[in-house]
């Protein structure tokens, strides 16, 4: 009778642990803003740990003068998918941190497509000549909540470029590596 007492004290306080395992969201939709960039994005859950990030936004550019060598700075639009591992929602939950809106460390592939669509610059009468690119970028992050609905996220990798159409350059050729870095603050709803 004893043995049987401890087997099932000892199987209901494991479906007790794993009852509480940590998850990401099943899904949200917000809304993030670095120094000269904004983004609309929408997170989803993959499984306990994996969320995949879908992200519409502007991002700024430099594009130099091959006659003066002036820089110009533009918003230009990019598609992000980003699947994301979040490795210590457990550890934060067992600590008593908050884990909601995905709060926690990530590591991620980000894939961004910068389309030739359109730019915003400030000098309206000389149009900006965009070349679609492809960037891969193997990221690690963390995401922290303030308040409620705010939110921050820092994350830093290193970016593979792949623009989509041949150019000749001084400064860049068309496959090249550069360093990604960003600090967002954003809004879930």
């Amino acid at each position: 009778m004893k043995k049987i007492v401890v087997t099932l004290l000892l199987l209901s306080v494991n479906l007790a642990t794993k009852a509480q395992e940590a998850s990401v969201e099943k899904s949200f939709f917000g809304i993030q803003a670095g120094l000269f960039s904004i983004y609309t994005q929408y997170e989803t859950k993959l499984s306990n740990s994996f969320s995949l990030r879908g992200e519409f936004g502007l991002e700024p550019g430099v594009t130099i003068s091959r006659d003066s060598g002036n820089g110009r700075l533009f918003l230009s639009p990019v598609i992000n998918l980003e699947p994301r591992w979040y490795y210590n929602l457990n550890k934060r939950q067992k600590n008593s941190k908050r884990i909601d809106n995905n709060s926690g460390n990530f590591v991620s592939l980000k894939t961004s497509f910068h389309p030739d669509w359109f730019s915003i610059n400030s000098d309206s009468g000389k149009p900006i000549d965009l070349i679609s690119d492809i960037v891969i970028t193997p990221t690690w992050g963390i995401r922290r909540n303030i308040g409620k609905n705010f939110n921050y996220e820092v994350g830093a990798g290193i970016a593979y470029v792949k623009r989509l159409k041949e150019f000749e350059s001084s400064y860049l050729s068309n496959d090249f590596f550069t360093f990604d870095f960003h600090l967002r603050i954003g809004y879930t709803f």
